[in-house]
């Protein structure tokens, strides 16, 4: 009401919106304490109980522990050499006026015209190639790959804004170029790297299927995402143990967006504010 009439149809949409996002997560959570006869006899009624069965059943069944510590072995390691490898390639991109390195960021921009789905059968020679065929390891090299061009162009935006004063002075302090990288550039990006860390997180741990393709679906190696499907029955599914499976894997992704969301918000509205 404070910007007047106007404002109102926005409002109304804004609520709609998040009505449309709020209604499935809501359904989604208590058919996690339901059987299949509440689910389909009274899907948005509140249920009876909260007992925990359909969660330990789940997490006994897809053997989601292992699961767990797969997909986070390999995104944590994923990520750590995605950052290792974008923040350098961004920096001497963002330092770059020469037609060069104009030229090497279009090459990373092309990385977004490359389909998922066209690049699984090279992927897969490769990987029999290499000797990595069913290994976690091709996923922690592979993935980093397929983040890099997001990864360098959102960083080479935020480099950019980076004041040529402040390296200069680091410089004349006696700073290399890794203690200008390191004590200049990456703290003045810390919105940006949050914002590719929750991006890439979100990519690598829903991430189905390269890694059903080259890790496969042996329990002791697969992901949580390969894992879940498994709940799934032809005799019958039990679909209160397969949606209290789901909400299980949803909760690293809740507690990473929790922890960098203000991160990517500042990223978002200094990006505003420069345009």
């Amino acid at each position: 009401m404070k910007f007047g009439r106007s404002w109102l149809p926005a409002h109304l949409l804004a609520w709609l919106y998040a009505a449309l996002l709020l209604v499935p997560l809501y359904y989604l959570l208590v058919s996690a304490f339901k059987t299949n006869d509440q689910i389909f006899g009274s899907p948005f009624a509140l249920p009876t109980s909260l007992s925990p069965h359909n969660f330990t059943e789940a997490f006994a069944s897809a053997d989601l522990g292992a699961a767990v510590v797969n997909s986070v072995l390999v995104t944590a390691l994923a990520l750590a050499l995605t950052l290792g490898l974008a923040i350098p390639a961004a920096f001497a991109l963002a330092r770059s006026d020469g037609r060069l390195g104009a030229f090497v960021e279009r090459v990373f921009s092309l990385g977004f015209l490359v389909p998922t789905f066209a690049a699984l059968f090279p992927t897969f020679l490769l990987a029999a190639s290499t000797g990595l065929f069913h290994t976690r390891a091709f996923m922690v090299l592979f993935l980093p790959a397929t983040a890099m061009p997001l990864s360098v162009v959102i960083l080479v935006q935020f480099m950019r804004t980076i004041p040529r004063e402040m390296e200069e002075a680091a410089r004349m302090d006696g700073a290399s170029t890794f203690a200008v990288l390191r004590h200049v550039y990456t703290p003045m990006c810390m919105p940006g790297i949050a914002t590719i860390l929750l991006l890439n997180f979100l990519t690598f741990w829903n991430e189905y299927l390269y890694s059903l393709v080259i890790i496969g679906p042996d329990p002791g190696l697969r992901t949580v995402q390969v894992a879940l499907p498994t709940l799934k029955s032809l005799t019958g599914t039990d679909y209160g143990i397969l949606t209290a499976g789901t909400v299980l894997t949803l909760v690293p992704v809740w507690a990473v967006y929790t922890v960098l969301q203000k991160r990517m918000q500042q990223a978002l509205v200094s990006g505003a504010v420069k345009m």
